[in-house]
């Protein structure tokens, strides 16, 4: 039994020549099978990845070349949209201007046209009340013999066409009024 055990103590395959270092025929074979690796790798995946990093420097070149043309162009339009900007505010002023000039000759214009219309409704006021004055005057003729005599007392110049003009300096005389019985004796 003492050899069995010793048998099994010396076969321990946990127990290695080495407590770093594997067993020689495990170097030999793992170091083969990585160089066979390595080589085939080196082989056939060097040259796709050889062109997929030549793909993407081309790519990132382009983008580059693509963003300096664009930064041109737009720097182009940028200074396009400045001078259009300048142009825009003095064509703002313009027109700002030009409308100014537009309202006072409107202003002006209307109120010339408001003048002629206030001294036409005038003349018209005034015709009509002196229409008015004889069309009362001559009636108060045909009513009463007091009124004819009250009119022959008032002077003939007062009845004519300058009676609104009179009335409007706030005189007061006004022929449908009574006159004062003091001034008519």
């Amino acid at each position: 039994m003492k050899s069995f055990v010793t048998l099994i103590a010396a076969e321990d395959p946990t127990q290695t020549h080495h407590w770093l270092l594997p067993e020689t025929a495990e170097i030999i074979y793992g170091g083969l099978a990585t160089v066979i690796v390595v080589t085939l790798l080196v082989k056939f995946a060097g040259p796709m990845v050889k062109k997929a990093m030549a793909d993407r420097t081309a790519k990132i070149q382009s983008e580059i070349d693509n963003a300096r043309e664009s930064k041109t162009v737009a720097d182009a339009e940028a200074s396009k949209i400045r001078a259009a900007l300048g142009d825009i505010s003095a064509e703002r002023s313009r027109i700002l201007s030009d409308a100014e000039k537009q309202a006072e000759a409107l202003l002006i214009e209307g109120r010339a046209r408001l003048d002629a219309e206030v001294r036409d409704m005038e003349a018209k006021a005034e015709a009509d009340i002196a229409a008015a004055a004889a069309r009362s005057g001559d009636e108060l003729r045909q009513k009463s013999p007091v009124c004819q005599r009250r009119l022959q007392s008032v002077p003939s110049h007062l009845l004519s066409t300058t009676v609104p003009s009179k009335i409007s300096s706030n005189h007061s005389f006004h022929p449908w009024e009574q006159p004062d019985e003091r001034r008519t004796h």
